[in-house]
């Protein structure tokens, strides 16, 4: 691993078309028909966030620190060359490629900006025309909600843009993507550099939230945290908390509709990560954390700052307040726990931290969770109790077909409003 990290310094490698989630590879769930507005073509179009500062002469974002957040959109291709889009769409819907896709930045335009003593009412014109745009697509989409994607660390704005543009791809474009881009120093040998930065950014990812959900038309804004950027949301969503203390907490649901807040190998102290669980959750219609206790770079960043991480968690760090605590929220209809670490999910490297994505089984219930608002035995995983007593999720062998079988009874359902389709997806895994 010490070879590697070496290795790495400084590297910003290419981003692939990751593998097609199992849900779309038997044939019978296929997001891209389902979409009435789908542009057939290889774009792909996210809109971003970022407190980066621009990058001089280049396309995109530079790796340093600002309290302003520019809007803007960028856009991306899959493959180097145009080419049909029955190649594309086959492509995307079977188990094996002829070749890796690359995800290709061709354009970044950047459309406002909010400075750090900028009110969140009373935009400028420029804010306006965004939000004026955001809003259009979100009302034309399928599902009517916004998902705010947040990369981890040693990500440049590329990285962070394509992570995000692949996560929209799969969901068929029926889903509005933005990409939160922080200012990660790009560098694995300059971790420290990021943990500073995503503490300085969580009150601006506060603040950023708070803007969305005043001026955005989503039903639902949901959260993907991906590894370090677990550093900027759950302060940030504590931060935000306290910061509408004297607000009721319906209303505050209300108000920020938050959604699904998704932790994919949350690299954060976990002391520091239940801490702030414990204030934010009660916002929020769901919060899930993905843990493998043999992820290697989560072996590393505890190595690094002396404590185990939320992904890769220790138990003996908490209290025995804290212990209770977390085990009791297990069992609650608004906080999940995926082991994702067992021998049925097949070519799931055992050191994986980026499974999220890289795995097809994993990224299958990513989509079908955000898509659908669906508790975990809805969409196809099965539930076991440690000898702690507390409840987790994990992927039974039979798990692709569970998944598609859980999906066309979801698209049987009638969708309630807010948070109650998760209530109602326990009744139909039973």
């Amino acid at each position: 691993m010490l070879v590697a990290l070496v290795a790495l310094q400084g590297c910003q490698p290419t981003v692939y078309l990751m593998p097609t989630p199992v849900a779309m590879r038997s044939g019978e769930l296929d997001p891209f028909k389902a979409n009435p507005n789908l542009e057939r073509n290889n774009l792909i179009r996210v809109f971003y966030a970022t407190n980066r500062l621009p990058r001089e002469g280049e396309l995109g974002y530079s790796r340093r620190y600002d309290d302003t957040i520019r809007f803007g959109e960028a856009v991306l291709s899959i493959g180097d060359e145009v080419k049909p889009w029955e190649w594309l769409h086959f492509g995307s819907t079977v188990g094996e490629r002829d070749a890796e896709w690359k995800i290709q930045l061709n354009q970044v335009d950047e459309q406002a900006v909010l400075g750090a003593g900028d009110a969140l009412v009373g935009l400028s014109p420029e804010l306006r025309r965004f939000f004026s745009e955001l809003n259009a697509r979100i009302d034309a989409s399928l599902h009517r909600d916004l998902t705010v994607y947040v990369h981890g660390a040693n990500n440049n704005f590329y990285r962070a843009s394509a992570q995000a543009g692949q996560y929209r791809h799969f969901t068929g474009y029926n889903s509005v993507v933005l990409a939160f881009a922080w200012p990660s120093a790009e560098n694995l040998l300059r971790y420290g550099a990021d943990v500073r930065n995503a503490a300085a950014t969580a009150p601006v990812f506060a603040r950023l939230i708070d803007l969305l959900a005043r001026h955005s038309t989503a039903l639902r804004l949901n959260i993907l945290a991906y590894s370090a950027g677990a550093m900027v949301i759950s302060p940030g969503l504590t931060m935000l908390k306290s910061l509408n203390d004297n607000q009721p907490l319906e209303e505050l649901r209300r108000r920020l509709r938050l959604g699904e807040v998704y932790f994919a190998a949350p690299d954060i102290e976990l002391r520091r990560f239940v801490q702030d669980l414990n204030q934010f959750k009660d916002m929020t219609c769901n919060v899930t954390v993905t843990i493998n206790l043999n992820d290697s770079v989560l072996a590393l960043s505890q190595a690094h700052q002396g404590a185990s991480r939320a992904g890769r968690p220790d138990l003996r760090e908490l209290s025995e307040e804290e212990t209770r605590w977390i085990m009791q929220a297990t069992h609650g209809a608004d906080f999940d726990v995926i082991d994702v670490n067992n021998n049925e999910i097949p070519d799931f490297r055992t050191g994986s931290h980026s499974f999220w994505y890289s795995n097809p089984w994993v990224s299958s219930d990513v989509l079908v969770q955000f898509l659908y608002h669906a508790g975990p035995g809805a969409r196809g995983l099965a539930e076991r109790f440690t000898g702690e007593e507390d409840s987790i999720w994990y992927f039974p062998p039979d798990y692709p077909q569970r998944v598609v079988e859980a999906v066309k009874r979801l698209d049987a359902a009638e969708v309630p409003s807010e948070c109650g389709y998760r209530e109602m997806s326990a009744q139909l895994s039973s």
